[in-house]
């Protein structure tokens, strides 16, 4: 490298070796650092590397000199601190809708932010119980296409696809194209689902977005405004369970007094809760009244049921009543 260019990348190479190479427990001296330096076939003396860190504090950045019987110095404050890292490394990897390769990928980018040395405290394994990683990797591309066409207000087209048992794809509608207009992004179940409008069957609908493909932007416009539902993200996902839909209905529920918590995590705090006697209480709330609904609130067994109205509460009855007859002749 010549003299002259490497003069000029200097600067660079400095902020390379900090960012890299040093953080509060491992300091780097001058001498240490024009060793470094050399190491990139760039020359430097101590004085222009005095002005050279503090060029780079009246940039922003936040060096620290720890002065000892010689003078060290390392990079403190970074975008993202190392209990900031751990996190975003343990969602990465125990997300399931992220593939294993994804994985490894996001983890690698994540540990440039760190030191070398806390880098090395950033590759663990984070193993969640039952947990399977998607094998769709065109779920990034995906998420990018549905961003865009919210933003650009258009439809977008996609293939669908469930398993077989021999665990081949098997796409819905023969194969056909399915014409959304999106309407957000939200993750449930571990999984990211499309929340869209189906304009030909008038109604809102759930896709799986890793069971997506050759997703398009099309250049068609969404439904009108006034045409497209309102959507409270947040109070939506309380009110479906597992992604399925059904119809919307204002159900009363009781439940054991220790369930409480579980209800306000389900439903949120501002559920209206009334206490019937010491060991129970009521909740009235919307639903989408589904099989998955009705599977939620068996779940607690002895602990929970279905009040009203009576014809959603006769329904949850024969759903039970079903699961406890089902006995398929293959068996």
């Amino acid at each position: 490298m010549a003299r002259s260019q490497g003069q000029k990348l200097k600067i660079l190479y400095l902020l390379k070796i900090l960012t890299e190479e040093t953080d509060e427990f491992h300091p780097l001296t001058l001498a240490e650092i024009t060793k470094r330096l050399a190491d990139f076939g760039i020359v430097a003396e101590r004085k222009s590397l005095y002005d050279d860190l503090e060029a780079l504090r009246t940039f922003g950045y936040d060096i620290i000199a720890v002065k000892s019987r010689v003078t060290a110095y390392y990079l403190a404050e970074r975008t993202f601190s190392l209990p900031e890292l751990k996190l975003l490394v343990d969602l990465v990897q125990s997300s399931r809708f992220i593939t294993h390769k994804k994985s490894i990928e996001l983890i690698e980018k994540l540990e440039k932010l760190a030191s070398a040395y806390e880098a090395k405290q950033l590759r663990r394994q984070v193993y969640v119980a039952g947990r399977v990683k998607t094998m769709n990797e065109s779920i990034y591309y995906n998420t990018d296409a549905i961003h865009q066409a919210i933003a650009e207000n258009r439809k977008i087209s996609f293939r669908y696809f469930a398993y077989d048992v021999s665990k081949r794809r098997v796409y819905r509608r023969g194969g056909g194209r399915y014409l959304i207009s999106p309407l957000a992004l939200s993750f449930g179940d571990e999984n990211y689902y499309l929340i869209g409008y189906d304009g030909e069957a008038g109604q809102m609908k759930h896709y799986r977005v890793d069971r997506m493909v050759e997703i398009q932007v099309e250049d068609i416009p969404r439904e009108n405004a006034e045409e497209l539902p309102e959507l409270d993200l947040a109070a939506y996902a309380g009110k479906i369970f597992s992604m399925y839909g059904g119809e919307e209905r204002e159900v009363t529920m009781w439940f054991a007094s220790r369930l409480v918590s579980v209800v306000i995590d389900r439903f949120g705090k501002d559920v209206p809760l009334r206490k019937t006697g010491e060991r129970y209480f009521t909740v009235t709330c919307p639903v989408f009244v589904s099989p998955q609904f009705f599977g939620w609130l068996a779940g607690f067994g002895g602990e929970a049921g279905l009040l009203g109205p009576e014809d959603v509460a006769a329904e949850y009855r024969r759903h039970v009543e079903a699961v406890l007859s089902a006995s398929p002749d293959m068996l």
